[in-house]
């Protein structure tokens, strides 16, 4: 469903159109019109309705993150060293399987580049000019 999630995202302007992806959204999607594919090329304003935050899913994958967060963090930690998960270099797929129950249960995957920190030193800030020690 990897997929499925980039093309909401196309959609919903969260994302941007590369063209070697329009002519397979076009056969996905042949009622999109010139302009709207046009309008999807174009850099998005990445940004979200604050009342978004109550629609009951978006606040239930909210409450998910916020409560899970710190121990994910921690894994990540001890498993890659001080740093993130990028939410830019990233991807996302939502997944139907059957737990033991055999109800229907949501399976979201995020899978992002790690990011470590890294130690910043004023001597290789390349925008100062560099300083005479007297």
């Amino acid at each position: 469903m990897e997929e499925s999630s980039a093309r909401a995202a196309l959609l919903r302007r969260q994302a941007q159109l590369k063209p070697d992806t329009a002519p397979k959204l076009r056969a996905a999607l042949p009622a999109l019109t010139d302009e709207l594919v046009d309008l999807m090329m174009q850099p998005p304003f990445r940004s979200y309705h604050p009342d978004i935050v109550h629609e009951p899913a978006i606040y239930r994958l909210n409450e998910a993150v916020m409560h899970f967060g710190e121990s994910i963090k921690e894994i990540i930690n001890e498993e890659f060293g001080d740093g993130i998960m990028s939410a830019i270099d990233f991807y996302c797929s939502v997944d139907k399987v059957q737990g033991a129950d055999g109800k229907d249960r949501v399976v979201v995957t995020f899978d992002g580049k790690y990011l470590p920190y890294t130690e910043q030193k004023s001597e290789h800030m390349m925008s100062r000019p560099a300083r005479k020690t007297s």
